[in-house]
């Protein structure tokens, strides 16, 4: 009740001013009051690109839409890195999942954790599914986080390929940082089936402490196999833009492409470092 609360709130405040609602939202998440005047760290130079440029920009909208971004990564000739896509739905009551294998994705395209991942149909609860992506559906994602991109993206259902390493878990998540197109340092989320950990590399793979000790994992991460592969394609794909992050998923050297997100964390992630929130920010030099 609490979350819903607190969700009408911010939509309630950002339909009257994103800006003000912004600066809210940083607050609450940060603990620290943006300087979006003469912005520094990561976070606030991506709020003022979310609020002044990215809001307002088709692009960003077609790009964050998780159906429509796979015809532009066809386009920049990288099909082959694109997970397979069983159907789109406008509604979950359209779904037949007897057309759909024992394991998979579905996802709605307009936001942020509207997933679910099946890895066994017989055990899933289809009619509690269905509630929860219909609600989904309904929901008007940015704007409670002043992502107001998300809001013009037309609220669909993907169904895709499970993706699953030998061992039977997700792939480790490899999150591109790339500046006008060029790839500056790598996130990889690992240990999602605990408690989510981060680990920050440059493009040598050598660990950059971007994030904070509590967030930071203590384990090692192996450099990926076609890193450099990996790179190369985060690099064609971010093309034109000022930031964005290109996530990938990297199989034992099976490359396969995520989502491109250009306001992670709705712009006041908590996570940074106070270094790693300045640098990230120094990387973003043209604002």
């Amino acid at each position: 009740m609490i979350k819903k609360i607190g969700k009408k709130f911010f939509e309630i405040l950002t339909k009257i001013s994103p800006k003000i609602s912004a600066v809210v939202l940083y607050i609450y998440r940060t603990k620290e009051i943006p300087n979006l005047k003469n912005p520094q760290s990561f976070n606030e130079k991506t709020t003022l690109l979310k609020l002044e440029d990215y809001n307002n920009n088709p692009k960003v909208s077609m790009l964050s839409d998780k159906y429509e971004v796979r015809q532009y990564v066809k386009e920049k000739g990288l099909e082959k890195i694109l997970n397979k896509l069983y159907f789109v739905y406008d509604s979950a009551n359209d779904i037949d999942f007897n057309q759909l294998p024992n394991k998979f994705a579905l996802k709605c395209t307009h936001g942020c954790a509207y997933n679910i991942i099946c890895k066994n149909k017989k055990e899933l609860n289809i009619e509690k599914t269905r509630k929860k992506l219909n609600m989904w559906l309904k929901e008007k994602y940015g704007y409670t986080t002043q992502e107001l991109h998300y809001t013009k993206i037309k609220p669909r259902i993907i169904a895709e390929k499970y993706l699953c390493n030998e061992e039977d878990k997700m792939p480790l998540d490899y999150k591109i940082y790339c500046f006008n197109g060029k790839a500056k340092c790598i996130l990889v989320c690992s240990e999602r089936e605990k408690k989510l950990k981060l680990s920050y590399y440059d493009l040598d793979w050598n660990r950059v402490n971007y994030e904070k000790a509590s967030w930071g994992s203590t384990k090692d991460i192996k450099k990926p196999n076609k890193l450099e592969d990996m790179i190369k394609y985060a690099e064609i794909l971010s093309e034109g833009f000022p930031f964005v992050r290109v996530d990938l998923y990297n199989d034992n050297g099976k490359i396969i492409f995520g989502e491109m997100t250009f306001t992670p964390a709705c712009c006041c992630a908590p996570y940074y470092s106070k270094e790693g929130n300045k640098v990230l920010g120094e990387m973003l030099w043209n604002l």
